[in-house]
């Protein structure tokens, strides 16, 4: 009779099976046959980043051979769909689309469900906007440095500036100007950009921060004078317009970025599948032409460059809102 038990070869081989079984790579969660993939965007259907997801999960879809599906989740500007993708299973079926709003709002609000920093893994920096200062043609200014001239010439406050919304790109660039130029202008917040720029053209409100490729046709048809752009570098669509940082005041620097983020806890070899997939369909000529039509563009790279921008951009925020005395109503 053979003794029962476990023989010296038999153990050696079950551990050479679990040595090799550990050495190779897991199949990562998004792979699973059948079960879609979800991105949240925490904001309406039809704003530019719910198009960017669209335009991202149509090309996911037929690389990953899957169905991939934009819940669009709103609700305490951006708060909601942002908290629920935290809550997410980390299995690599649930995505975040965020915009430069996910790192403010933790300094506006006494309670957000997520921490920009732990609460998500990083999977990509999508796209990058510019914003400009736009004055109406009566002021009486051609570069910065005349229009802040021109407001420390007027009674304290007297001069009004418009913006699409509390705490937006727009209402922050210009409490940063204002920072960075020592001038006092008096805040009116619209909802959306179409009634401020009406109330721009219309000369209700003097100057406001707008996005590049919204400022374009005004600008062209003399609606509105551009004094400079809130970034270190001239954007390819406006290259005449010289930067508020040629133009002296270079801590006024503020930009519009997308990214994509995935639950803390996502296997990096999950977030390093999408980061590849994602770096190919944004450099895709068109997409390149697709993003150019809303101002942007192709950013790309690896998980860190966009893990480095949120922690930059938080503590910029934070200081920022401090300092201006901002809180969310």
């Amino acid at each position: 009779m053979k003794r029962r038990g476990v023989t010296k070869r038999q153990v050696a081989v079950s551990l050479g099976a679990l040595a090799l079984s550990a050495a190779m790579p897991r199949r990562a969660a998004a792979q699973v046959a059948g079960r879609p993939i979800t991105i949240i965007v925490p904001y309406s259907p039809g704003t530019g980043i719910d198009i960017l997801a669209r335009s991202i999960a149509t090309d996911l879809s037929n690389r990953f051979n899957q169905p991939v599906v934009v819940d669009n989740r709103t609700g305490a500007s951006g708060n909601i769909g942002t908290g629920m993708a935290a809550r997410a299973a980390p299995d690599g079926n649930t995505l975040l689309m965020i915009a430069k709003v996910f790192v403010v709002n933790p300094s506006l609000f006494k309670s957000v469900p997520y921490d920009p920093v732990t609460s998500f893994e990083p999977i990509i920096k999508l796209a990058t906007g510019t914003i400009v200062l736009a004055v109406h043609p009566s002021v009486p200014a051609n570069n910065v440095r005349e229009f802040v001239a021109w407001v420390r010439s007027q009674p304290p406050g007297s001069v009004n500036y418009g913006s699409a919304g509390f705490a937006t790109p727009h209402h922050l660039s210009m409490e940063l100007f204002k920072q960075a130029a020592g001038v006092n202008l008096t805040h009116i917040p619209y909802k959306g950009t179409s009634g401020v720029m009406t109330d721009l053209i219309g000369n209700h409100v003097s100057a406001m921060f707008i996005p590049t490729h919204v400022a374009m046709p005004f600008a062209r048809d003399r609606q509105i004078r551009v004094l400079g752009i809130a970034g270190r570098e001239r954007s390819a669509a406006m290259p005449d317009v010289p930067t508020l940082h040629e133009q002296g005041l270079g801590d006024v620097e503020n930009d519009l970025w997308f990214g994509l983020l995935a639950p803390a806890g996502t296997r990096p070899d999950v977030v390093a599948r999408y980061n590849s997939a994602i770096n190919e369909i944004i450099r895709t000529p068109e997409m390149v032409a697709s993003l150019a039509k809303q101002g942007l563009v192709v950013s790309g790279g690896g998980p860190e460059v966009l893990r480095d921008l949120i922690v930059k951009d938080r503590a910029k925020w934070a200081k920022v809102i401090a300092d201006a005395g901002i809180k969310a109503d």
